[in-house]
């Protein structure tokens, strides 16, 4: 399955590619999903994401590739150990440099064991990523930078 969330926010390019870090991942949290963030090590090949959930379910994500030119950064992080339902899962984080704006894309795949358990996963996932887009303009509003 595959979600493609797209936002525009006021910043620069480079302000947004640059704050890709910790405390912009704690930010981008769902408050309603309890986890606890393990370990961050950044978003550059082959650095580690490590994150807890209720009941001793672990998401353990590898960063596999980053990607940065004057226009476009991007960097794709992989499912290593993941939570039930999830068997897989890659989510390229895209930041487009948008003449006075920049433009953020987040394009996910993942599958379940079933496909229709894939179904039943998607509404929620593309909540739980619909919920960034205002987080990113908030956090990438120019007065906040």
């Amino acid at each position: 399955m595959n979600i493609i969330i797209r936002t525009l926010v006021t910043a620069d390019f480079e302000q947004v590619h640059t704050a890709f870090d910790e405390r912009l991942f704690k930010a981008l949290a769902p408050p309603l999903l309890p986890v606890k963030l393990v370990r961050f090590d950044g978003s550059k090949k082959g650095d580690e994401v490590h994150l807890k959930f209720p009941m001793k379910m672990e998401w353990i994500s590898l960063i596999t590739d980053n990607q940065l030119d004057k226009n476009r950064m991007s960097f794709i992080d992989e499912g290593i150990k993941l939570p039930f339902p999830l068997t897989f899962w890659k989510h390229e984080h895209i930041v487009l440099r948008k003449s006075n704006q920049t433009e953020i894309v987040d394009n996910i795949n993942y599958h379940t064991s079933y496909k229709i358990l894939d179904w039943l996963v998607y509404p929620l996932l593309y909540i739980q990523f619909l919920y960034r887009k205002p987080v990113y303009k908030k956090y990438f509003h120019k007065k906040n930078i």
